[in-house]
């Protein structure tokens, strides 16, 4: 994600945290200065909050260490003020592997309360109502430990983004496929994440957060799954484009402008009898402009790193690609030589005919 700062990597999965994480520290500190805390407190709070976000690490490497067993890359684990992201690079989708990625999260939560349950002492003599409402030396281990066990109780809610969905569809996937599972698993989550925001206006305005990124997230993956449905059995030939503008490398970006301004592309391709040498977009052109580039030929300022699909390639697998790298658009290849480009606007009008046509 951008603006994230690099904190490590583990097992080649690299840890981030966004700099909006910087607020949840704020507000921690202004709320104990608010309350009276002295310096001491203000700090063990802090202290207490990174400790919990430990555990959200070892949560979102418990899905991604699972996922990586079957196969399933994991780019990276971004801590936010509301929690952690693993990103795979896609969901398994059988079921089982699912269900099982799913739990392992939750799973690690369990294991490190366990451990905590085991070397605390007993707070059968010493508990009371003060204890739980102010950190301090003696409770932060025991506070850790109900922390950890809420993990696992918020991340049970049967509700997209939530582990507890995504056991929810696999379960479900067993026996009414992996759509169908989807769409239940997405409308109750929807449901739960209003039931959040209505709690949230009386309550906590915190809640309200929560259940925006629960409603959102539930309609992005039963979307997502939809899409894919539409595109299965489909290869890339099917989609992609075969009326396009491409460039020489010996063409300027005075030249390219003048294409730019004729059509409707965007985005170049640019080729050497059908090999293709680079990408140019439209944002590389106007950096040209600005440095008073326009007789420089675009060899010189294209992006000559660029990802290629085949034309029997799935159809379902390019849509991920394009929708995890956000790339404007993607050479299609047959035979080594340039056949066609493809994007996601491209994909999604395919899908719109597929979708038509089935209805």
């Amino acid at each position: 994600m951008k603006w994230s700062l690099k904190l490590g990597s583990v097992a080649g999965i690299k840890i981030l945290v966004h700099w909006t994480f910087v607020f949840l520290i704020a507000w921690v500190a202004f709320s104990e200065s608010q309350r009276g805390s002295d310096t001491n407190t203000i700090l063990l709070s802090i202290a207490f909050v990174l400790t919990v976000f430990v555990c959200v690490v070892l949560h979102e490497l418990g899905h991604a260490l699972t996922a990586k067993h079957y196969g399933i890359k994991t780019k990276m684990i971004t801590l936010l003020p509301i929690g952690g992201v693993a990103s795979l690079e896609r969901m398994p989708e059988k079921p089982k592997q699912e269900l099982l990625i799913a739990v392992a999260g939750p799973a690690v939560n369990v294991v490190i309360a366990f451990i905590l349950w085991l070397i605390l002492p007993s707070l059968q003599n010493v508990a009371t109502e003060e204890f739980f409402t102010r950190i301090t030396p003696s409770n932060f281990f025991y506070l850790l430990f109900f922390v950890n066990m809420v993990l696992v109780v918020f991340n049970a809610i049967p509700a997209f983004p939530m582990d507890g969905g995504r056991v929810l569809r696999a379960l479900l996937a067993f026996k009414l496929g992996r759509v169908r599972a989807t769409q239940i698993a997405s409308n109750l989550g929807q449901l739960l994440a209003i039931g959040f925001v209505f709690i949230g206006l009386f309550y906590n305005p915190f809640l309200i957060l929560i259940g925006a990124f629960v409603f959102f997230g539930a309609y992005a993956e039963n979307m997502l799954v939809q899409h894919l449905d539409f595109l299965r059995g489909h290869v890339v030939r099917e989609g992609m484009m075969t009326n396009f503008v491409t460039l020489t490398p010996t063409e300027t970006v005075k030249d390219a402008l003048n294409k730019l301004l004729m059509g409707s592309e965007h985005e170049f391709i640019v080729e050497l009898d059908g090999q293709v040498i680079g990408t140019l977009t439209r944002m590389q052109l106007i950096q040209a402009v600005k440095e008073e580039q326009l007789n420089k030929p675009v060899s010189e300022i294209m992006s000559q790193e660029f990802t290629t699909f085949n034309v029997q390639d799935k159809l379902s697998e390019a849509y991920t690609e394009l929708q995890k790298t956000r790339a404007p658009l993607i050479p299609v290849l047959e035979n080594g030589r340039l056949a066609g480009v493809i994007n996601t606007d491209n994909i999604n009008e395919f899908i719109m005919i597929k979708s038509a046509l089935t209805h």
